[in-house]
């Protein structure tokens, strides 16, 4: 296992152990309870890894389209795995001119995925292989949220509440729709927020029993946000970006009824996951939101106190890579590097 070290001049002090350095094209990871775990490679594959390190490829997963920003995405388990031993994995389903993030359930067995099946696709098509959106999150309540993106050619459907394009889906374990009781959603539609561009971060504090959610936004404008049931996030009616190649995408910053984010970044760091720390390992970094920044090679640290960003610090910078996934298991710190060759880092206390 390779070791780097962190400077003495930071506030906290750690170390960072890999655990596994040959993964191609990683986006996600999920710890099982024997202390092994399971990655996403945007290929196409489902990767197990043994609490003993030995990597073994998943049969009997789905097809998918590889390609721009598709591929398979994230992978959680079910809240009662230890004794159902169902997982979840977000993907990109379709051909480059007709497709849609979609959801793939079954058991984890010998080696193999049974019983699996598609419980859930987004029902528009979109025309390009772009924002996904893809992360999903177990709520208290045994419902599991889906971001999903606006296709990048179809950002206008993000404010349409029939479009399943651009928003937070809420559905059961099985795939079913739990509706959130708005009649301006449809009582019966599976959409549980919207005015969303590219959300690629959730992360919940128990305690507070707060999700936080974050999404790309075009050229500056990358948002960090409260998520709840109903509420209109803005794109693309309100954003602090511009478009890519300079022009307003709207002349407004915020509107009435469109919810503003708690934190803003302009520049763009793009962030690509997001973890909540509430743990005692790194006590300087309790009550924070973990943040992966692709453009900056590194992991923002936000302290959140009463709703409010009060603290940012970046971390891990000298890993020199992008920061694809960022989780927190049992109160340890996992990270997850992008690329052809990536790595699945743990952080230690020195």
């Amino acid at each position: 296992m390779l070791v780097a070290g962190a400077g003495a001049a930071l506030a906290v002090d750690y170390e960072l152990e890999t655990i596994v350095d040959d993964l191609r094209w990683p986006w996600s990871v999920a710890q099982l309870p024997d202390g092994g775990f399971l990655i996403t490679q945007r290929e196409g594959q489902l990767v197990h890894i043994s609490a003993e390190g030995k990597k073994q490829v998943l049969k009997n997963t789905p097809d998918t389209l590889f390609g721009g920003q598709g591929g398979y995405m994230d992978v959680v388990l079910h809240p009662d795995f230890s004794t159902n031993r169902r997982i979840y994995l977000s993907y990109a389903e379709g051909v480059s001119k007709a497709n849609g993030t979609a959801i793939f359930s079954g058991r984890l067995e010998n080696g193999a995925i049974v019983d699996g099946r598609q419980i859930f696709r987004v029902a528009q098509d979109k025309t390009t292989p772009q924002h996904y959106g893809a992360r999903m999150l177990f709520m208290p309540d045994g419902s599991l949220l889906l971001t999903t993106g606006d296709g990048f050619e179809h950002r206008e459907d993000a404010q349409d509440p029939a479009s399943q394009l651009g928003k937070v889906i809420r559905i059961n374990e099985d795939g079913n729709a739990v509706g959130t009781g708005d009649d301006r959603l449809g009582r019966g539609s599976p959409v549980y927020s919207y005015g969303h561009r590219n959300p690629q971060g959730l992360a919940l504090d128990e305690k507070r029993g707060i999700v936080y959610l974050h999404e790309h936004g075009p050229r500056g404008g990358d948002e960090v946000n409260v998520l709840a049931a109903g509420n209109n996030y803005g794109w693309p009616a309100v954003t602090r970006g511009v478009d890519y190649s300079g022009a307003y995408v709207s002349p407004f910053k915020e509107a009435p009824g469109m919810e503003n984010g708690i934190w803003v970044w302009t520049p763009s760091i793009a962030p690509s996951s997001m973890a909540w720390y509430e743990g005692s390992r790194f006590s300087d970094w309790s009550g924070s939101l973990l943040v992966g920044a692709l453009v900056d090679m590194e992991v923002r640290r936000l302290r959140v106190i009463d709703g409010v960003v009060t603290e940012e610090e970046a971390l891990f910078s000298e890993l020199e890579t992008r920061i694809r996934d960022v989780r927190v298991f049992d109160g340890s710190i996992y990270l997850l590097t992008d690329g052809e060759v990536g790595q699945l880092i743990e952080v230690l206390p020195r």
